[in-house]
């Protein structure tokens, strides 16, 4: 602790850079911790407000000076090498984000300090995205946009969702939060994940060795897994042959859990009607992609 008794917290922002994250200023304004933000949020912990003392930082403009005398560093990524020297005094790093990918392998984390990252934080935006994109598909707002582009008129109707099956795979915090939204819409909805145990907003609860046996019978699909040697390609081209035809599907996990080689083939011949994909391999797409 510090002579004062107060915890030194640094929270270390990053501005906009195409390379690095945030990618834009859009970015930049929604995952900064500003004075005025963390103001806002300490008032509903009256106990720890004096208790705290916090040093706000951007990028590397004071992070050196201020590491050598702070005990807990809150931030998305940062320079590891020598951490010890330049933060003796360090003993937490909180991540801001899910993903913790960017620092591994964590042969550098000091003895004595802790890594914690910010499971979960994704949940509300995951269940809004996850409502939002089932939604798009179901009421064919992909075909829309690209009849609009095309500039060819087509009616395009859809039945309410009430009823439909949501196949869900990964119900960790984002795949859960997606399933809890769709729930409300009267969708009836499976999970699948590792240990299949039973969920609240989830009618159905199964683990991957089953997932052959519920895929015909999802009229979407919600992909929300990590990347393993379990999930790799797991929807590849013979288990996407098992899907509904006209199925929509929506990957919000690692683009190598899906053959995507064989997604675009099912686009084309139309037994998959739409999807809707948040990972590639690269990210950013190149601009001559399809």
């Amino acid at each position: 602790m510090a002579s004062d008794n107060k915890i030194r917290i640094h929270f270390k922002s990053n501005h906009a850079d195409p390379d690095s994250f945030p990618p834009t200023i859009e970015g930049e304004s929604v995952f900064a911790i500003t004075k005025e933000r963390f103001d806002n949020a300490i008032e509903s912990y009256p106990d720890l407000k004096n208790k705290i003392e916090p040093i706000f930082d951007w990028d590397l403009e004071n992070f050196y000076e201020s590491m050598k005398t702070a005990e807990v560093l809150v931030c998305w990524d940062f320079p590891t090498e020598n951490l010890a020297e330049i933060a003796p005094k360090l003993r937490w790093i909180h991540i801001i984000g899910a993903g913790v990918e960017h620092l591994c392998p964590m042969d550098w984390v000091p003895e004595h300090v802790s890594v914690v990252n910010n499971r979960g934080v994704h949940s509300a935006k995951a269940g809004e995205f996850g409502l939002m994109s089932v939604l798009m598909l179901h009421t064919h707002i992909p075909e829309i946009i690209q009849n609009q582009q095309k500039k060819h008129w087509e009616s395009l109707y859809s039945s309410p969702i009430l009823g439909k099956t949501l196949l869900v795979i990964g119900t960790g915090n984002i795949g859960h939060a997606a399933a809890k939204k769709c729930k409300l819409l009267g969708m009836k909805v499976i999970g699948v994940s590792r240990h299949g145990m039973p969920l609240k907003g989830v009618d159905q609860m199964v683990k991957v060795d089953k997932l052959d046996e519920v895929l015909p019978a999802a009229d979407y699909i919600f992909m929300s897994t990590p990347n393993t040697t379990e999930t790799f390609n797991l929807l590849d081209k013979r288990r996407q042959s098992l899907m509904k035809p006209g199925v929509g599907i929506v990957n919000v996990g690692r683009a190598a859990t899906m053959d995507y080689d064989a997604l675009v083939e099912n686009l084309n011949s139309g037994h998959i009607k739409a999807a809707i994909i948040d990972v590639f391999d690269p990210e950013p797409l190149p601009s001559n992609s399809i």
